[in-house]
């Protein structure tokens, strides 16, 4: 079942930030969703089966310089390996879809690395309708 994510989920999300490949603790999820859970332009939802976490999403609405029209980033989006293929993916990016539309937003948008072992990866976003149309740069600050 598809739900808004709980401060009680962060023990549940370290998996699946491992899956992601950003290894956290339970401690450190827990401090990421009190900074994050709040906010009204943030919104991560979860799948829970059998008390137990196998996906989520987390988006964040913004505003733009660029354009008139609002539009929503993925932050993250992950489908523990053992669940993949059964629909969860989909249904969670319904679901952003959804939540994006009831904020006004006109684009939803994410990033995704450009390498090898991400291509699985973008075919499925691909298939959600995704066009790949950016490259991102990273500058560490400090």
């Amino acid at each position: 079942m598809i739900q808004s994510v709980k401060l009680e989920d962060a023990e549940g999300l370290v998996p699946l930030m491992d899956a992601l490949g950003y290894p956290s603790s339970k401690e450190q999820m827990k401090y990421r969703l009190e900074s994050i859970l709040f906010k009204e332009h943030y919104q991560t939802f979860v799948y829970e089966a059998n008390g137990e976490l196998l996906g989520m999403i987390g988006l964040t609405f913004n505003e733009a310089y660029h354009t008139d029209d609002p539009h929503v980033r993925i932050i993250a989006f992950v489908v523990c390996e053992t669940a993949q293929g059964k629909g969860i993916g989909r249904m969670l990016m319904e679901k952003a879809d959804e939540w994006a539309i009831t904020k006004g937003a006109k684009t939803i948008m994410l990033n995704s690395g450009n390498r090898a072992e991400r291509k699985k990866a973008h075919d499925v976003y691909h298939s959600f309708g995704f066009k790949g149309r950016a490259t991102g740069f990273y500058k560490p600050l400090g």
